[in-house]
């Protein structure tokens, strides 16, 4: 699917009843509109996108009430999940805030990590559109915590699996530019190379169903 295609849009759905919607991001489109971007389509957002396919496959000619429960980043790819109703919203964002959602990533980072299997805990803070690893003492510094294991090595590279335990903003690209291993193609995080998109995937999600409580479970294949 090319970006912003709305024509193709259906192609990345995962799922979708009259409470939530399970959809796959691609590279390049950011998750909400930001402030700074116009109505203009061509600059649109997943959301926007999933609320033309809502209005299209319900008929919908009122406004579409559509929420997501988690976001990712604007160059990251992977599953999102929107809630279609207050209700669903409500109960999704509880399940996030006990960590009953479980997210996990592939990702590919530079190198060979001496640790094929640890837990990463850093303190981050949020500066200029950017995280920054910092002590533990400073004034805005919050924790992070990921898991990680590498299941697959290349010659310059490894590809990890991810799961997330706090979800901090850049919280996994911070943590491994800082440990070293910055995400391939994120040169933002000091990546050797620029690429049109991170090899960062949110490829796993399981929750519980807003309303009927049936775990819910959803995994992509990333194309690194």
């Amino acid at each position: 699917m090319k970006p912003l295609d709305k024509e193709n849009f259906h192609k990345n759905i995962l799922y979708v009843d009259n409470h939530i919607l399970v959809v796959i991001k691609e590279a390049n489109i950011p998750t909400q509109k930001s402030d700074n971007i116009s109505n203009n389509f061509s600059l649109s957002s997943l959301e926007d996108l999933a609320k033309e396919f809502i209005k299209q496959k319900f008929n919908k000619k009122a406004k579409v009430f559509l929420h997501p429960i988690h976001r990712l980043d604007k160059n990251v790819t992977g599953i999102v999940i929107f809630a279609r109703t207050s209700k669903a919203l409500s109960r999704l964002n509880e399940q996030m805030r006990e960590k009953k959602i479980i997210r996990k990533y592939l990702a590919e980072v530079e190198g060979k990590l001496s640790q094929k299997k640890a837990r990463l805990t850093d303190y981050i803070v949020h500066l200029s559109h950017r995280a920054k690893i910092v002590k533990k003492e400073h004034k805005n510094a919050k924790l992070a915590i990921l898991n990680y294991e590498v299941i697959k090595e290349k010659r310059d590279s490894s590809i990890v699996e991810i799961e997330l335990i706090t979800g901090r903003y850049h919280q996994i690209r911070a943590q491994f530019s800082n440990l070293g291993h910055p995400i391939v193609g994120d040169r933002k995080y000091l990546a050797k190379k620029d690429l049109n998109k991170i090899h960062l995937s949110c490829f796993y999600i399981e929750f519980s169903h807003p309303v009927s409580k049936k775990v819910m479970e959803f995994q992509i294949k990333p194309s690194f």
